[in-house]
């Protein structure tokens, strides 16, 4: 870095904690926000010696409504000591204006091959996991080296669509998106995670519809495929996402009835965040299968009922002002790719939020705030070569 400006180092030494983010997103949370300290360092201290003004998606606005109306209903919590703890969670949104000023320009893709390769290396893990290591059964599924398997679903989820959005949309990397898309696929059908799996449908359906509506032929194709010859234990669990007596399924049902009594009694502030545990019992009704549950498994009202109607308004204005802002990006010539991307995540983060909090993990939050920011960094020219 000799002759370097100290603040073109402060960029250099961002895009690798970057890196290093995207990478360690997938494979340790400890290490990602270690590194999304240092991003952050590196990106206030370079704007700061620039003296410029801040520039971020429009989309990142709603979320700065939500984290404050998120404190303001810790304030108001049940526990708010418990309350503001959980809010430490906020502080991933500083990933949107850090992939917004370093990922710039020809960046963007280059972010997105890394998002693809480390996928790629957690799917294999997935699958020697069943294979090798028994993970086969409901009570203990591949969860490639994340804590949860709900967790490792979603990021495989993720993956997916960015890499089908990559076939479909990119000049460049198909061949790479094409090689590694079997073992995403085998590996997020091993999870036995039927909210991916319907996340996956929908994200991919809107993408082949946004790019040739005959494509959404091949979505039942591929389902008749894996029917006929995956193993029972997989096709039982497919069937039985349809199905009314299913206890996961019935308590999901319960979560909803139990969230809408505790929205029309808490509708300003919620009971706070990492409440719901706490009060679920109260408003259990009587055909719920737990006794608790530590969130409702629906990202809507999830955040009525623990932050709030507000904080829902401004969760939905920031989900649509991204989606209204990656489909016009998706029109413009210039690489379309990681807007697909980004436009797949939204629509299967919205898919499988209806049966998962996963708005609320972390390492999901941040694959997503990731893939739907660098599209709009793409758009970026300047700085630093890629």
């Amino acid at each position: 870095m000799a002759g370097v400006p100290p603040r073109d180092r402060l960029e250099q030494v961002g895009l690798v904690a970057l890196v290093g983010i995207v990478a360690a997103m997938q494979l340790s949370i400890a290490a990602a926000q270690v590194l999304l300290a240092i991003a952050s360092l590196c990106w206030l201290a370079s704007h700061l010696m620039r003296g410029e003004r801040l520039e971020v998606p429009q989309f990142f606005w709603p979320l700065l409504v939500y984290a404050a109306l998120t404190l303001v209903s810790a304030g108001f919590s049940l526990d708010p000591r418990v309350s503001f703890t959980d809010c430490k969670q906020l502080v991933l949104l500083m990933l949107v204006p850090i992939v917004y000023d370093f990922a710039r320009g020809a960046r963007a893709n280059s972010v997105l091959s890394v998002i693809l390769t480390i996928g790629a290396a957690s799917a294999l893990v997935g699958i020697i996991q069943y294979g090798v290591l028994n993970f086969d059964n409901l009570g203990r599924r591949p969860q490639g080296t994340l804590s949860h398997w709900m967790t490792y679903s979603g990021t495989l989820m993720l993956v997916i669509c960015a890499a089908v959005a990559r076939l479909l949309y990119s000049r460049s990397g198909r061949l790479w998106a094409a090689f590694i898309m079997p073992a995403l696929v085998v590996s997020l059908l091993l999870t036995l995670t039927r909210g991916a799996w319907v996340g996956v449908a929908v994200g991919v359906g809107v993408l082949f519809l946004s790019k040739d509506f005959r494509l959404i032929a091949l979505i039942p194709i591929v389902v008749v495929a894996v029917l006929a010859f995956a193993p029972t234990s997989l096709t039982d669990r497919m069937y039985s996402t349809i199905d009314k007596n299913d206890d996961t399924n019935r308590d999901r049902v319960a979560m909803l009835q139990a969230g809408v009594a505790i929205v029309k009694d808490h509708p300003l502030t919620g009971v706070g965040p990492d409440q719901i545990e706490r009060i679920y019992p109260n408003y259990r009704v009587p055909g719920a299968v737990k006794e608790t549950n530590p969130h409702l498994h629906n990202v809507p009202m999830q955040i009525a009922a623990e932050r709030g109607l507000p904080a829902l308004a401004a969760w939905i204005w920031f989900v649509v002002t991204a989606i209204a802002g990656l489909i016009r990006l998706l029109k413009r010539p210039r690489h379309v790719g990681p807007a697909a991307a980004g436009l797949g995540a939204m629509f299967a983060m919205l898919a499988a939020g209806m049966s998962e909090y996963n708005f609320g993990d972390s390492e999901f939050l941040m694959l997503l705030l990731v893939l739907i920011t660098l599209p709009f960094a793409a758009q970026r020219d300047g700085g630093l070569p890629s």
